[in-house]
């Protein structure tokens, strides 16, 4: 069997949208799971770990999660707020006060996290190995002007972000974002997800297969956004298989987990902010991921996004398989998604080691989402 763990019986049509795509070589290794209040009706896995399949996925495989990370990282800013030690509404020079230069004074926490900011990336050149350092990526990112004008449009901070907000998290606690993530979100959790990769865990790694190339198609730059923001730095793929990289602080893009571990993480979201009597998040600050802080068409990726605080919120132009309600999301480079739905308490995550094109969810994440609403129909 190509499928392994548990699916409820209405939940069937995901676990056969699994199995096909892992058997039609869609999948190499993934594994999805939902949660509903606390209980996994879904919680599944297959496939393998490496490309010549001698390694097969099992139920404590973890993968590089790219994008996905931000929602963690993103929780972990939301969860500061909550003890009232950062106000979304603050400038961020009140906590960093070195951001203020080149005209950055008045840019506010609830910027950082929702791509509004306009430092999207780092002024070139900047390399990645640059990035792996923390004290020179945060104090190039703090001493440069911000890219475009509109505090209300948004430019997805694609590598940038978790430099951005983990400096934040390190000013006001004093503790590094790896650190804050493990000791106050995945310990008391017992999740298995991390900013990076301790070595003891690199066995059980599936490695990334980076997606195929970019088909060429051009999307209108006008202000060079975008490509100021992926040349700031080019990240190839198959960095995130490296040591560098697995040692590396990086809330945007390298946290390690499965759909288990990110689904326990972000059902604090749908859950109404505890866990299992692990208390992440108050409902007055699950309510402030809803205040839209943008709407349009993002200077990055080139398509019409919504950005709440922290996360993105439905845009059935751009990801017409998430329903128009009161649900908040992302994912990551290659595919990968995670998708909280507070009025049903559902918490849907999908995350894989085949990267697919682009960076918004994936046709594979859609199948999957999609058997999910219609099994709780």
């Amino acid at each position: 069997m190509n499928v392994e763990g548990y699916c409820a019986p209405e939940f069937g049509g995901v676990r056969e949208a699994l199995a096909s795509n892992i058997s039609d070589d869609i999948e190499l290794g993934a594994s999805v799971v939902v949660d509903i209040d606390g209980e996994r009706v879904v919680d599944m896995w297959g496939g393998h770990r490496d490309v010549d399949r001698q390694v097969p996925w099992t139920t404590d495989t973890i993968t590089n999660v790219w994008s996905t990370t931000k929602t963690v990282t993103n929780l972990a800013a939301l969860m500061l707020i909550d003890r009232g030690l950062v106000d979304a509404f603050s400038p961020v020079a009140r906590y960093w006060p070195e951001f203020a230069a080149e005209g950055k004074g008045d840019i506010e926490v609830r910027h950082l996290m929702s791509h509004t900011s306009g430092v999207s990336g780092w002024d070139g050149p900047f390399t990645t190995e640059e990035m792996y350092d923390w004290e020179t990526s945060t104090s190039k990112l703090a001493a440069q002007a911000p890219w475009w004008p509109s505090r209300t449009e948004s430019g997805y901070h694609a590598a940038s972000q978790g430099h951005l907000i983990g400096e934040l998290v390190r000013r006001v606690t004093g503790q590094s974002l790896r650190h804050f993530v493990a000791e106050e979100i995945a310990g008391p959790l017992g999740a298995d997800f991390g900013i990076g990769a301790a070595e003891q865990d690199w066995p059980r790694i599936a490695d990334v297969v980076p997606p195929p190339p970019p088909t060429g198609d051009e999307v209108p730059d006008p202000l060079l956004v975008r490509r100021k923001t992926f040349l700031g730095p080019l990240i190839n793929a198959t960095s995130a298989n490296t040591p560098a990289w697995r040692n590396a602080d990086m809330g945007a893009l390298n946290g390690h987990g499965n759909a288990r571990s990110v689904a326990r993480i972000l059902s604090a979201v749908s859950r109404g902010g505890t866990v299992d009597g692990v208390r992440l998040l108050g409902p007055d600050t699950i309510d402030l991921i809803f205040n839209e802080q943008s709407n349009g068409v993002d200077l990055v990726l080139g398509v019409p996004l919504r950005f709440g605080i922290g996360f993105a919120l439905p845009q059935r132009n751009t990801v017409p398989y998430i329903p128009d309600e009161k649900i908040c999301f992302w994912g990551g480079w290659g595919g990968s998604l995670i998708v909280m739905h507070p009025d049903t308490k559902m918490t849907f995550s999908y995350m894989m080691n085949r990267m697919g094109p682009g960076i918004i969810g994936s046709e594979r994440a859609g199948q999957y989402l999609t058997a999910t609403y219609e099994a709780m129909r």
